[in-house]
């Protein structure tokens, strides 16, 4: 298990590697994605069975790629 964010680990045994609230199954994708639909954190968070903390970790995580992302217009 590698510790890549707060809070947000990968472990190839673990969903196949995809990033993941760490000590947990739940991929950071999925409590994006909920969040994205329109379900406040805090229900995210009780859904999932994780902190409020984590999914607020979850779209850090997310902002970070986003942010670090080069994407070109095309013309």
């Amino acid at each position: 298990m590698v510790l890549i964010a707060p809070r947000i680990s990968l472990d190839p045994s673990i969903r196949g590697g995809r990033p993941v609230i760490a000590g947990t199954r739940v991929p950071v994708d999925i409590l994006v994605g909920k969040v994205a639909s329109g379900m406040a954190a805090a229900e995210v968070a009780e859904e999932y069975g994780v902190a409020p903390e984590d999914v607020l970790a979850a779209l850090a995580y997310a902002a970070q790629l986003v942010s670090d992302e080069r994407v070109r217009a095309a013309s």
